[in-house]
């Protein structure tokens, strides 16, 4: 068994003295058996065939981002409302498609919640900010009793994948534990772990956490893509016959989990991965952009696109690239399943940060300046290897809404803004008066529980039941 031990080291050493990093196990004679075990196992999980590759292209030097390509052109896509019959048409025939698919269990929820409450002040998965205005319901909770809504309305089982991080795996389980799965049942909550890849410094060796652990980051919402397939949950799908991901991450309360119309025109369109979309306010907006290049689907970020193009205008006046991306598609399991053959990675992203490590001489460094690289995959980086791909606009005020920062834009207060403002529009568009101040924000609280609504034409059925609202009020509907 000894031997058996020792030529495995022997293996391992030889691998990281091929790939210049040999310093992993610079304190080995310093460490027990139980470290040692996890540092072999750590080590066993790199990918130590693409460790060079990734140090002379995103580690010793940062990778031209400028984009440079003849081909490429804004994307196309489908608007918000139909303008033509042929358009009308299949529209309808989209929604009736999606609403079987839903009906016959055939879509599921899928949510990336791997990030902290860091930036809102909060000690937390961001999943358990509170953010409803009245009730302060959490986000998780108001994705599951929207879950649980469209489950009772289509009268099937839609069921929710959870990504976590490992900041934060253990604390989200003990959460819906607590909260007994928010009603929706253990066996229809799938919560598991995304990846994490090396941390870097800028002479390409990979950082020590401290003697027996590796400095490692979660390997960012592109990481879904493998976590989905090695934690069982592709394998619970395939099981349950789920053939479509309603993917969005986790701050975004506003969103349409199970939308027929997206659903619908992703499946007639023959789709593998397809997006929403806002028109951006403006050619700089902080959101990645949508293009075609080579007849194909990519995303670029507001940083990597030159001006001119931010800038480009069509003949009456509207930005050429005005699609802006917002982290909410369908992906089909069949191509999930695909981007899973053996081999097969996102290209990664590099993030230049201060890391936390240990010196040569196993001493803490706490870095007051950027000392270093993290690696990191993005889920729009599927799109393009996607032979069909759709673009659906929607309206932003409708279905974005992300709360990321504590206070000015997209902070926790634009956000219930946000809320209050599109339940009042449902609650008129129903034949409601909603008294309003004279800038025109609504002159109340309102909070409407996905129980009560889904969607606009929901509460003309129920407006016997809504009380007239006085300005002040806090209308509650559950």
């Amino acid at each position: 068994m000894q031997g058996d031990e020792t030529a495995g080291l022997v293996q391992v050493k030889e691998q990281l003295a091929a790939c210049g990093q040999s310093h992993l196990l610079g304190f080995w004679d310093q460490l027990g058996a139980a470290e040692r075990t996890g540092l072999l196992e750590q080590i066993g999980e790199l990918d130590l065939d693409k460790i060079s590759a990734w140090v002379e292209t995103l580690i010793k030097r940062a990778p031209d981002a400028a984009v440079h390509h003849d081909g490429f052109e804004p994307a196309p896509s489908y608007g918000i409302e139909p303008t033509t019959d042929a358009e009308r048409t299949l529209y309808a025939d989209a929604l009736r498609r999606g609403r079987e698919l839903i009906s016959a269990g055939k879509v599921a929820a899928f949510v990336v919640a791997g990030g902290q409450g860091t930036r809102l002040g909060f000690d937390g998965p961001k999943g358990d900010y509170p953010i409803s205005p009245i009730r302060n319901k959490t986000l998780f909770q108001i994705f599951a009793e929207t879950i649980g809504a469209v489950s009772r309305r289509y009268g099937a089982v839609c069921p929710w994948y959870i990504m976590t991080s490992p900041m934060n795996h253990i604390e989200t389980v003990g959460i819906f534990e607590s909260n007994d799965f928010y009603g929706l049942g253990r066996d229809n909550v799938f919560i598991f772990q995304q990846g994490t890849l090396p941390n870097f410094a800028f002479d390409g060796r990979i950082l020590m956490a401290d003697k027996a652990s590796i400095a490692r980051s979660p390997d960012g919402h592109g990481g879904c893509i493998r976590a989905l397939a090695r934690s069982g949950a592709l394998k619970d799908m395939k099981d349950r016959g789920v053939e479509y991901l309603s993917y969005w991450q986790v701050d975004n309360p506003l969103v349409k989990l199970f939308d027929p119309l997206f659903v619908g025109l992703h499946a007639l369109d023959d789709a593998q991965m397809s997006s929403k979309a806002v028109i951006k306010n403006d050619p700089k907006e902080k959101v990645g952009n949508f293009c075609r290049i080579d007849g194909r689907i990519s995303v670029i970020e507001y940083s990597d696109l030159p001006d001119e193009l931010a800038e480009k205008r069509r003949p009456d006046g509207s930005l050429a690239f005005q699609l802006g991306s917002i982290a909410i598609h369908i992906i089909s399991t069949d191509f999930v399943e695909k981007l899973n053959t053996e081999g097969f990675t996102l290209p990664l992203h590099r993030a230049v940060k201060k890391i936390p490590h240990i010196d040569a001489n196993g001493h803490p460094v706490e870095p007051d300046e950027p000392n270093g690289v993290k690696l990191e995959s993005f889920i729009f980086d599927a799109l393009p290897i996607a032979e069909r791909s759709i673009i659906l606009e929607i309206d932003r005020a409708e279905q974005f809404a992300p709360v990321k920062n504590a206070t000015g834009v997209d902070s926790a207060e634009s956000t219930r803004q946000m809320m209050v403002e599109r339940a009042a529009r449902w609650l008129e568009s129903a034949g409601v008066a909603v008294p309003r101040r004279s800038d025109g924000s609504p002159d109340c609280l309102i909070e409407i529980a996905p129980s009560f609504a889904l969607e606009p034409e929901d509460l003309t059925a129920r407006a016997d039941q809504i009380p007239p609202i006085r300005p002040g009020d806090r209308v509650d509907l559950v």
